[in-house]
């Protein structure tokens, strides 16, 4: 809401920001310890089975354990970082619209590989899952306006700008598939929840007050050139109840013609 004053800053806020802060880093580094965890088992099965394989019905469990898979050190390494600065970001930010917009990447970056996917092939890795949070953080910016919002979109792509890019063909070996599942997925999380967190209290200025006050003069100035109801025109005069006067009839006198 807006507000005269500037927003409040007390150290009990201060203090719920911090540890609000502190929930999302530490969520994320689970997550990033839990994806390396997973790697280093990975030679201990196949890896293979559980990516996401397009068209094909057993390739359906990808979408629940393909981004807990990857392929390498270096890609590992590269979705560990980016999911630990925009998790932080989306977390601490929108806690409430983090948690419900996560199962719906995590599931639309799957969806985004199968369905479009060339057949044969097989996609595993959780970009799809820094691609749909970076995408939340950006929209989420864009349509809640306000300066702690806008200020993280524009964190997030100064940092990771590059993700608009990469949801289309540029790389082979690059599932931009996923990449762009995971988008799609982020951007429909804003919309749905772009107010389930709070926003903050708005610092009115003193040109937005001074607009308002004129509006409100105009509107008064209005309001006094406008004749009032009828029934709000007060009575001058009454007739006394004793005064059983009545009116008299004035006959005239008929016309005579020529």
């Amino acid at each position: 809401m807006p507000t005269h004053e500037p927003p409040p800053d007390s150290p009990d806020q201060r203090t719920a920001d911090r540890r609000r802060w502190q929930r999302a880093f530490n969520a994320s580094l689970a997550f990033v310890l839990l994806l390396a965890a997973v790697f280093s088992a990975q030679g201990q099965f196949d890896a293979a089975a559980w990516a996401v394989q397009p068209g094909e019905l057993a390739g359906l469990w990808g979408l629940l354990a393909a981004p807990l898979l990857h392929g390498s050190f270096e890609h590992l390494a590269s979705n560990a970082i980016s999911l630990l600065m925009l998790g932080t970001l989306a977390g601490g930010m929108y806690p409430r619209a983090t948690v419900r917009a996560l199962p719906l990447i995590w599931l639309g970056s799957g969806l985004g590989a199968w369905l479009l996917g060339a057949p044969g092939t097989h996609h595993l890795g959780a970009s799809g899952l820094t691609h749909g949070l970076m995408f939340l953080v950006f929209v989420l910016g864009l349509l809640r306006r306000d300066r702690p919002s806008i200020a993280a979109a524009m964190i997030a792509f100064l940092l990771y700008g590059g993700m608009l890019l990469t949801v289309l063909p540029r790389e082979a070996g690059i599932s931009w598939q996923s990449h762009l599942g995971g988008a799609v997925a982020g951007v429909a999380a804003a919309w749905l929840w772009r107010l389930r967190d709070p926003l903050a209290p708005r610092k009115r200025y003193s040109w937005e007050i001074e607009e308002e006050l004129a509006a409100q003069a105009a509107q008064r100035e209005l309001d006094t050139l406008e004749p009032p109801s009828p029934e709000a025109v007060p009575v001058l005069w009454h007739r006394p109840d004793d005064d059983d006067r009545r009116g008299v009839v004035l006959q005239f006198p008929p016309r005579r013609d020529g």
